[in-house]
């Protein structure tokens, strides 16, 4: 279970970070965006998630909000698959590798 919590929080770090330089290039290329490589592949990785968004949200959500939703799930599984992270590697799993960073960062939080 360790392994699958923290390859989701891998996973929607860059997720999350892919949207984030979306907006970026969205700010600076304005309307010729979709004629931007970089767009366009950032717009490929996040496409699936905001897809689903799309699907969940009602219709009275305009387009344009899409993008800042789906950061805000991704924000929120993030912290959901850090925390279960966390609570694993707490719960007895001290000595595994994923967890030792984690424990020794945590460790040392407690004992300022």
């Amino acid at each position: 279970m360790l392994f699958i919590a923290s390859t989701i929080k891998l996973l929607a770090e860059v997720v999350g970070w892919c949207l984030i330089g979306q907006g970026i290039v969205y700010l600076f290329a304005g309307a010729r965006r979709e004629q931007n490589i970089p767009y366009r592949i950032l717009s490929t990785i996040t496409s699936p998630l905001t897809r689903a968004v799309r699907i969940v949200t009602p219709r009275f959500v305009l387009d344009r909000h899409i993008g800042l939703l789906a950061f805000l799930v991704v924000v929120m599984i993030w912290y959901w698959a850090a925390q279960y992270k966390l609570a694993l590697c707490l719960s007895g799993n001290q000595a595994h590798p994923l967890c030792v960073e984690m424990v020794k960062k945590l460790g040392a939080r407690t004992a300022q």
